[in-house]
């Protein structure tokens, strides 16, 4: 993991800082992590509420923490040292959303994750065949369509036709919660994988930052770690999939939309996936955000408005076109992960989100939440 893994523009995040119960809110300027924590801007919940983050976090005054690349380098897990700053998770009080089947490919690996009932042996026979049955005509449809709704006509005639293609092409969204406020880990820590699962992967991803009137006001990389086999037997085993310790992982930084970075740069941001294993073994793969089947306004509409409420927020997850089939460990048994993988994640403009990948039950527990945050603040005089 690198240590100059942040990108220019204006950066918000919170840090572990020696000396304070509670996690100090942070931005970058020049090459110095900036400690920027005030009363009632004492959470990046408060500053994006605020209605003026990206103005608030450019002109704050501050306390230098140091070198930001060392502050960083603090945070892999393996190298951290607890008297010195560290990075955490770049949110707090939002609810930790995502959407899925987003991407075509992403769609028919979740159609060869059911038709396989979880079994990464089959997978790649029955990806031959599904394709060679609907091909990537999918990928020019709009969800909701007309023609659409024919697709779906003709994919149920053959026996096809599954709740993923439902989501996919469907004209709902399919909008999950990846985990509960103040749940998820940052950059260099471990993420999590259930001990149950032997097939699992990856999820690089664009999540948005989004207020509480539905305003999207900033984004960060995400890793929606995914059990394969445990979702492939059943969706309704999708929050065992999904939501276990550490298997959250946002950062290193949010960054806010200002003249230079907009919603637009994320529309056309390209994402690289890197895994690089303690056997010598590396994926490497890209997904693009010109490819997403629904817009991100679409999905921020499809989780939030009069229909369901979010007042300190959310981080929503925009989901991936990537799902990895290259084998690992044989032929035809498909890509699953090792403990020890080192997984990155990373565009151009919002740096590179760095995790070690081991079991949920080994990683760090989740012991801080949203009382003793709030409880923390009080005490502090910075509510």
């Amino acid at each position: 993991m690198s240590g100059m893994d942040y990108p220019d523009g204006i950066l918000v995040g919170r840090a572990r800082v020696p000396g304070h119960e509670h996690a100090r809110i942070v931005t970058v300027r020049g090459d110095e992590l900036v400690d920027i924590t005030a009363k009632g801007m004492a959470s990046v919940r408060d500053i994006a509420e605020s209605g003026r983050a990206a103005a608030h976090v450019a002109s704050a005054p501050g306390i230098s923490l140091g070198s930001a690349a060392a502050v960083l380098a603090n945070s892999v897990a393996t190298d951290h040292n607890p008297a010195k700053p560290s990075l955490l998770s770049p949110i707090d009080l939002q609810a930790i959303k995502a959407s899925g089947v987003t991407f075509v490919v992403s769609l028919l690996e979740r159609v060869i994750e059911e038709q396989a009932r979880g079994e990464k042996a089959r997978a790649d026979a029955l990806r031959t065949e599904i394709l060679d049955l609907i091909g990537m005509d999918l990928s020019e449809l709009v969800p909701g369509s007309e023609t659409a709704m024919k697709v779906k006509a003709a994919l149920i005639e053959k026996g096809v036709w599954s709740q993923y293609l439902e989501v996919g092409i469907g004209p709902d969204a399919e909008i999950f919660t990846k985990g509960q406020p103040m749940s998820s880990v940052g950059y260099g820590a471990e993420v999590g994988l259930h001990p149950s699962s032997s097939w699992n992967n990856p999820e690089p991803e664009v999540a948005l930052l989004v207020t509480s009137t539905g305003a999207i006001i900033g984004a960060t990389l995400g890793n929606d770690v995914n059990l394969r086999d445990v979702e492939g037997r059943s969706a309704l085993l999708l929050g065992k999939a999904k939501d276990n310790n550490a298997s959250a992982s946002l950062g290193p930084f949010v960054r806010l939309f200002d003249g230079d970075f907009t919603l637009e740069t994320i529309k056309q941001s390209e994402i690289a996936l890197r895994v690089e294993g303690d056997d010598g073994f590396v994926l490497e793969g890209h997904s693009s955000m010109n490819q997403i089947s629904r817009t991100p306004e679409s999905l921020v509409a499809a989780t939030l408005g009069d229909h369901h409420q979010y007042p300190d927020g959310l981080v929503l997850y925009l989901g991936t076109m990537f799902a990895p089939v290259q084998d690992r460990g044989g032929a035809g048994m498909g890509f699953t992960h090792k403990l020890g993988d080192i997984v990155s994640i990373s565009t151009s403009t919002l740096g590179t989100l760095s995790n070690r990948v081991n079991l949920s039950t080994k990683c760090p527990p989740w012991t801080y939440g949203s009382s003793h945050l709030l409880r923390d603040l009080a005490k502090a005089d910075l509510l």
